[in-house]
């Protein structure tokens, strides 16, 4: 068991290194290409921080690992909502955009009510997979949109601080960009191959280890850029990369890993999705609280999500 935790750690230090690097290379990349910087941080900053998810549950599909895929990515919106938001909001009082409110929340909590009703057979097809990736593409294109325009009013306030450094050469961004994806396939591997064997000695579902200690691993990088973001003072950064993730989970990752290999999952309980979908419902009231995310309820956020971990574990 100890040799499988050193294992899972050093493979979550790359799935860090490597999101990195995917982050650094893509957004140096699209501004060279005439994207507004705004526009770079709600899309490639928000879904770069999913690659590590992406990448493991496309690698379990491939293994027949239904549920460490699914389990990843429903551990993984829990986790993003009870712990990194929670965190991120201790850390600072979170003022909360306009557009969170009425547009990306409502998105969020749609698509978390969505997944267990495609989930009703325990099969996602390669056809719901297709719908799934036609709505992150729907879902990417509103986002530039509504960027574009909130340029074109000069709210674009994302400053260079807040984002990786612009290169000046398109090769040093394309190495990134190619290094940090060979690093996260390598981390992936590791990840699953290590969460299986971990599963299997501890005597629990594999369901369970992609609940918890899968989903929290690949969810590093997006603790990292919200509770960064909180500090300083970036609050739709801090907010936008959890609910951004969280519609990117669902409708990216499952549609792509499912595209790849039907998924099948039998492990994953129906407390797993209420679990899921009352963290995103919960999270509606608390953003409209005088449109700010306090301390006090991001400690709410945190006991809950503790409340969840006891219920989850055998």
């Amino acid at each position: 068991m100890t040799v499988d935790l050193a294992w899972i750690a050093f493979s979550l230090l790359l799935l860090f290194l490597g999101a990195e690097s995917l982050v650094r290379g893509s957004a140096s990349l699209a501004v060279k290409a005439g994207l507004s910087r705004l526009a770079v941080g709600l899309t490639i900053v928000a879904f770069g921080t999913s690659a590590p998810e992406l990448v493991v549950s496309v690698k379990a599909a491939l293994s027949q690992q239904g549920d460490i895929a699914l389990g990843n990515v429903v551990g993984s919106n829990s986790f993003n909502v009870g712990v990194i938001l929670a965190i991120a909001a201790i850390v600072c009082p979170i003022p909360v955009h306009r557009q969170v409110l009425k547009v990306d929340a409502p998105i969020a909590l749609g698509i978390a009510l969505l997944l267990p009703l495609l989930m009703w057979n325990d099969l996602l097809s390669r056809t719901e997979g297709l719908l799934l990736v036609a709505g992150i593409a729907t879902y990417t294109w509103m986002n530039l949109v509504l960027s574009r325009r909130q340029l074109q009013a000069g709210a674009d306030d994302l400053e260079a601080a807040e984002l990786p450094s612009v290169s000046r050469r398109w090769s040093v961004d394309i190495a990134y960009i190619a290094g940090g994806l060979a690093v996260l396939v390598l981390g992936s591997r590791i990840l699953v191959e290590n969460a299986v064997s971990l599963a299997s000695e501890l005597g629990v579902s594999e369901a369970v280890i992609g609940l918890t200690i899968v989903a929290a691993g690949t969810s590093m990088p997006e603790l990292a850029t919200s509770v960064v973001a909180a500090f300083r003072g970036q609050s739709d950064i801090a907010v936008g990369n959890v609910i951004g993730s969280n519609v990117f989970n669902i409708l990216g990752i499952l549609g792509v890993a499912s595209v790849t290999s039907p998924l099948t999952a039998t492990g994953i309980a129906d407390m797993d999705y209420v679990a899921m979908i009352a963290f995103t419902v919960l999270l509606l009231p608390l953003l409209y609280t005088g449109r700010t995310l306090h301390r006090i309820e991001g400690v709410v956020l945190l006991a809950m999500y503790g409340g969840y971990l006891y219920l989850l574990w055998p």
